[in-house]
């Protein structure tokens, strides 16, 4: 388990190569694998370090409370007292975190801000699932979506549900059209009416 994190790291320089449409098929199942949730691993080590270690080993980076440095090498991640590291941010630039892995964050009480940037596996379930979180409901405070392909209105429309979003940063996502962009700023508007909403979606 502790090789996942720099072996996903050399992989990903594989990916960029040409590869063919049984190669691509290989990819899906070995991100699966990598989201795949242990759910006795949660019991036994606590929602933050479980979610920790899901995220590090698909390529993304997290931030605890109290620590200055973001947490990036999945074989250095920190030891001690059970539930002492809580996640407060997550950064998941070209992660490949998918919504199979999303009961990780099921427990997490203390996440104020997600990066979601080059996601290729980032749909409009996974923001459904996320906006139900009831612990990210509330701890939720600032969220970036840029550059994920997957996603449309209806993913984004889910967000409402964070009631307590300060700031939504929505970028290049060409699943959203442009005749949408006014209908997003009405529904956020009148669901969170405090939110700082900014909109580039070309």
């Amino acid at each position: 388990m502790m090789l996942f994190g720099k072996i996903y790291q050399q992989l990903c320089g594989l990916q960029k190569l040409p590869w063919s449409c049984d190669s691509r098929h290989f990819w899906g199942w070995l991100n699966a694998v990598f989201n795949k949730v242990d759910y006795d691993r949660i019991r036994d080590v606590g929602p933050d370090q479980a979610a920790s270690e899901w995220l590090l080993r698909c390529g993304a980076t997290v931030h605890y409370h109290g620590q200055e440095r973001w947490q990036k090498d999945y074989n250095n991640l920190p030891t001690g007292p059970l539930h002492k590291y809580k996640i407060q941010a997550i950064d998941a630039t070209n992660s490949c975190i998918m919504s199979i892995g999303f009961d990780y964050m099921e427990g997490l009480e203390h996440v104020e801000k997600i990066t979601l940037c080059k996601c290729n596996y980032i749909e409009d379930d996974c923001l459904q699932r996320l906006s139900q979180l009831e612990k990210l409901q509330k701890s939720l405070l600032e969220m970036e979506i840029i550059s994920c392909g997957n996603i449309t209105d209806k993913g984004i429309i889910a967000l409402c549900n964070l009631r307590n979003l300060r700031y939504l940063l929505l970028t290049d996502l060409p699943g959203v059209k442009e005749n949408k962009k006014e209908n997003l700023v009405q529904v956020f508007k009148m669901a969170l009416p405090s939110l700082e909403l900014k909109l580039n979606l070309k």
